[in-house]
């Protein structure tokens, strides 16, 4: 665990935050505030360049919880910051535990930072990701057959792959009789569809790490999307999000505001 040294605001009566400097001692003489390391005297709030403590240069971070609506479930699409730059940012709930925005993602509108809350994700997925918004039935295949570098995943045409799945999805297949423990596959790299001609099927890459042998002809596959590229936000009934950046230079940070909205499961 980390070790910080924590500061009294007497106009706020609190302690306000935490740094990351461990100082051997510090006082304060003159309106200045000094500090001992390793038997050198230290001024501090004189240098232009920020979050530098004895030689060692550190990044600043936020953390903070949105928590309306503490009973519903919901789902946190985006975030917005008002302030001077943009701020990485990382996104936990009860639930997930895989937001993020990444610092350049962030697009300047109207004076304020929007971007998009994706989600990292696994490859193989965790089984907390199996009741995600990102996952998506398919069917039980009629066949299996083809090249690990291009199977062939065959279903009947009395079933409609639909227009959900796309190029570069990740699929999984289970097992009777439970179902219960999907495994890899591979990735998606065509769908062709000519239900006339009696075509209705899936072309996966099974050469990726990971994948496991489909051991059956008429195993129950679904897909995952790219987490990342198609994120539906995270899930949960509040949101603990840290914002982050590595400036040396001074920054401000207003507000920070999120788009959220009701999940219906």
């Amino acid at each position: 665990m980390a070790n910080y040294t924590l500061t009294y605001s007497e106009n706020s009566q609190g302690f306000p935050s935490f740094y990351s400097f461990i100082p051997e001692w510090s006082i304060g003489m003159n309106n200045h505030f000094y500090t001992f390391k390793n038997g050198n005297l230290y001024l501090h709030n004189s240098s232009d360049t920020y979050n530098n403590y004895y030689g060692i240069q550190y990044n600043s971070t936020i953390t903070s919880v949105f928590n309306d609506g503490v009973l519903e479930n919901k789902l946190f699409k985006t975030i917005n910051l008002q302030g001077t730059d943009a701020w990485g940012t990382t996104l936990e709930t009860d639930i997930q535990y895989t937001g993020f925005i990444d610092l350049s993602w962030y697009s300047k509108k109207e004076g304020s930072y929007f971007a998009f809350v994706r989600n990292s994700g696994t490859v193989p997925a965790g089984t907390d990701e199996y009741a995600l918004r990102s996952l998506n039935g398919i069917a039980r295949s009629s066949s299996v057959t083809g090249a690990s570098s291009a199977r062939v995943i065959n279903f009947s045409t009395a079933i409609t792959i639909g227009s959900i799945i796309s190029v570069g999805d990740i699929m999984y297949f289970s097992l009777p009789p439970s179902y219960s423990t999907p495994k890899l596959a591979g990735k998606v790299t065509a769908i062709q569809v000519d239900l006339p001609n009696g075509i209705n099927r899936i072309v996966i890459d099974a050469t990726i790490p990971n994948v496991v042998a489909i051991p059956i002809q008429d195993a129950y596959f679904l897909s995952i999307k790219n987490s990342v590229a198609e994120s539906h936000g995270v899930l949960g009934h509040y949101c603990v999000f840290t914002l982050e950046n590595n400036l040396t230079r001074s920054t401000q940070l207003f507000t920070v505001e999120a788009d959220i909205m009701k999940s219906f499961p």
